[in-house]
């Protein structure tokens, strides 16, 4: 395996790979100045972000709908979901990318390393042992990754340096993202995680170049409806150097998601301001608080509104009854306590499932 920098960076000059980045980038531009027109990114982070955690981890067999992930979110002890667990470890692996992204300036080999370990809840590091391999459905190897535990720290050694030094290779970073996203899939570096790894990479790098303030922008939804494309190009690649083709999925899959995900933040911010508006005029505990409450957790709690708001739990019960009788939240039972639904966010988060074949 080659390391990227030896490709030609002129063979992407293409009109239809130009004409495609113009318009991934123009969308990807817009979804930027959309996000940070919320008044607190951490609502789309932690939204958002169990999005695409489940998103992602769909790709590779870890199902859970959106009930049991919001449930186990808001009530852990009650709820003993193994896949909904999994899938919340990808939002703390996410998020403990961003922050080393935030705040080195850089995406490097021991970020990645330790993006995996918060998934996998391991410190297995890179691959040591041979035997990993990629298999079809039918169980044939179409793809053995480099084997040798020197060649994989080479190799991600070379992506580090192709990552974070942006003189190496003269082209957009949405292309080189592409690039890398391939490179790494196909180093393997880890014994498991690795798709789940590489995608939050996709969105920690467009952080790093400045394109996006935080991680809005979630390619795990395109590529769970077109997972067929995903691993014919991904292959095709490898096989034919068909990289052009790959370049154009992936800026396909920015301009599709950001689109998506204007539409999502979006209608957020208008059921954010309606619910402000409201709950402003109608209750005299109305608070900032309590909207960045409502909206950090699709599922809240009497504890999670004591904390945020800091007042008793009897004061916290109150609010979220007269929420429920207002239409702004449902009451649920839930093992030994109860929660309550934004019942205007919720609707927002599921609709993207509506859409999948």
């Amino acid at each position: 395996m080659k390391p990227l920098e030896s490709l030609d960076p002129a063979r992407f000059d293409t009109p239809a790979i130009l004409k495609k980045l113009a318009a991934s980038s123009r969308r990807l531009a817009e979804l930027k100045g959309i996000a940070a027109s919320i008044p607190n990114q951490g609502i789309l982070i932690n939204t958002l972000g169990l999005q695409e955690a489940k998103d992602s981890s769909e790709i590779e067999n870890i199902v859970t709908t959106h009930d049991e992930l919001f449930k186990d979110d808001v009530n852990p002890e009650d709820f003993a979901n193994p896949a909904a667990k999994e899938v919340l470890r990808y939002r703390q692996a996410l998020c403990y990318g961003f922050e080393q992204v935030r705040a080195s300036g850089l995406l490097t080999a021991n970020h990645i390393v330790g993006i995996q370990a918060e998934l996998e809840q391991n410190n297995a590091g890179f691959r040591k042992l041979p035997g990993t391999a990629l298999k079809d459905g039918g169980g044939t190897t179409v793809y053995t990754p480099p084997q040798n535990p020197t060649d994989i720290v080479a190799l991600m050694s070379d992506l580090e340096r192709f990552i974070n030094q942006d003189d190496l290779f003269g082209v957009d970073p949405l292309i080189k993202m592409a690039l890398i996203h391939h490179q790494f899939e196909s180093i393997h570096p880890f014994y498991d995680g690795n798709g789940r790894t590489g995608r939050i990479m996709n969105v920690l790098y467009l952080v790093k170049e400045g394109l996006l303030d935080i991680p809005v922008l979630y390619l795990s939804n395109h590529i769970v409806r077109t997972k067929a494309d995903y691993y014919r190009l991904l292959q095709s690649t490898r096989d034919h150097d068909t990289w052009e083709d790959w370049v154009l999925y992936m800026l396909d899959a920015v301009e599709t998601t950001a689109q998506q995900t204007i539409s999502t933040v979006n209608a957020i911010k208008a059921a954010l301001f309606d619910y402000k508006h409201r709950i402003r005029a109608g209750y005299k505990f109305y608070s900032q608080d309590l909207i960045n409450n409502l909206f950090t957790h699709p599922y809240t709690k009497i504890e999670f509104v004591q904390r945020d708001l800091q007042i008793s739990r009897m004061t916290a019960t109150k609010y979220l009854e007269e929420l429920v009788a207002g239409g702004f939240v449902s009451k649920h039972k839930g093992g030994r306590s109860n929660y309550y639904i934004n019942i205007a966010l919720n609707q927002i988060l599921l609709k993207p499932d509506l859409g999948k074949s």
